[in-house]
């Protein structure tokens, strides 16, 4: 190694991946333009959250993702996706990463490679406190009872097929759930432990439907396009000194997800 430990963070990196003989199309794209583009979803509470307010950014994979960023000795740019654009934007290079909670879904794994898993959750209800239809999870599989779902995320499929008399209602920006809750277009809306959680946080009006035992738990992941295995790596390295050295604990601590984290 020609410049010993005296090595920029950057040079150190393109130098591993080098001598891998693994680089591919992502890494070399990195180094090249010292830039990381990590495609974000900022409607994600507790995640990847921008605010209205003060357009301030905000969750666990903003802070791994700055944090990654530092690592790596890179300038950070942040790209705006969607759980509907996540393949995409990944495929078209529109981003390196993508660092907004992706659960790792069978369909998912056919297009993307996945990290090793930070986070997991379950699947939760969010209605209003004057909502008197539903009370609690046995509620909302009823005759009458309409159940949003954000487009394209694990949880459309799965209340899909786990609804047998209530309607499911797919939501595709810009319409958003909690609008259509708020309105009585419907009447509650499903989403997982983050978002629920921030969610009741930020709100006066919303309630929490927890379901009675673990109804459907799945792990969360960064996810990248196949084809430069260095590149997927270099990311699971980064999840596993971040676990070791205790900076995901405390971003989860920090953001409320202390009880959905993966330790090891």
């Amino acid at each position: 190694m020609p410049c010993s430990l005296r090595c920029p963070l950057s040079v150190l990196f393109l130098w591993m991946f080098a001598g891998s003989g693994l680089a591919g199309e992502v890494s070399q794209r990195v180094q090249t333009s010292q830039t990381l583009r990590v495609c974000i979803w900022p409607a994600y509470y507790g995640v990847s959250y921008r605010s209205p307010r003060t357009q301030e950014l905000s969750g666990i994979d903003i802070d791994m993702s700055a944090a990654l960023a530092k690592d790596l000795g890179l300038k950070l740019v942040y790209v705006e996706s969607s759980f509907p654009k996540l393949v995409e934007d990944l495929k078209q290079d529109r981003c390196d990463v993508s660092m907004f909670a992706i659960g790792i879904t069978a369909e998912r794994q056919k297009q993307l490679r996945f990290s090793s898993p930070y986070l997991q959750s379950d699947v939760y209800g969010i209605t209003t406190r004057s909502n008197r239809s539903i009370k609690t999870w046995s509620d909302i599989d009823k005759p009458g009872i309409k159940v949003a779902v954000q487009a394209a995320t694990f949880i459309e499929p799965v209340v899909g097929a786990w609804l047998k008399q209530a309607e499911m209602v797919v939501i595709k920006p810009p319409a958003t759930r909690e609008q259509e809750l708020e309105s009585g277009r419907v009447d509650i809306f499903m989403t997982d432990y983050p978002y629920s959680h921030r969610l009741l946080e930020n709100t006066d009006w919303a309630r929490l439907v927890p379901p009675p035992s673990p109804f459907h738990i799945l792990p969360y992941a960064y996810a990248v396009k196949p084809g430069d295995e260095a590149w997927l790596q270099r990311i699971n390295n980064f999840v596993a000194s971040t676990k070791k050295d205790g900076r995901l604990a405390r971003f989860a601590q920090r953001h409320g997800l202390s009880d959905i984290l993966i330790r090891d």
